[in-house]
């Protein structure tokens, strides 16, 4: 889930109407059991701190309300434009310790959005079984 973190432009999303709230129930909807949450466009708002913990407690008290659990979902600052957080760690927000994730199968942590999607755990398939068509 990628939400923008310039003013004006969190709050249009997250607002009743809004993508963001759109984006999550439809992904949960249709059967996604991860989540990742990527704030882009944070060098928009200087690398602000507060900007990001506000975005963080918003969000995860709606992803609760959808249906995610907000311990399990990874919520990552990134610069897409910049490419900041991406792939490397970046030096422009030194506040951010990085990412925790608890899950059935443990902790993982991180610091980048790569980290993060690499932590994702792959759905087990039951190729013993029987085909299954619907």
């Amino acid at each position: 889930l990628i939400i923008a973190a310039g003013t004006g432009e969190f709050e249009a999303g997250i607002s009743k109407d809004g993508q963001t709230r759109e984006h999550a129930l439809l992904a949960y909807t249709l059967g996604v059991k991860q989540l990742i949450v990527a704030i882009n466009k944070m060098d928009t708002t200087k690398w602000s701190e507060d900007r990001f913990k506000e975005i963080v407690k918003e969000t995860s008290n709606f992803i609760k309300k959808v249906g995610f659990n907000p311990k399990s979902v990874p919520f990552v600052p990134i610069s897409g434009f910049n490419g900041d957080n991406m792939i490397d760690n970046s030096p422009n927000c030194p506040w951010y310790k990085g990412w925790d994730k608890e899950t059935k199968l443990g902790k993982t942590s991180g610091k980048t959005l790569l980290e993060a999607i690499d932590a994702i755990e792959p759905p087990s398939r039951p190729s013993d079984k029987p085909l299954r068509l619907p």
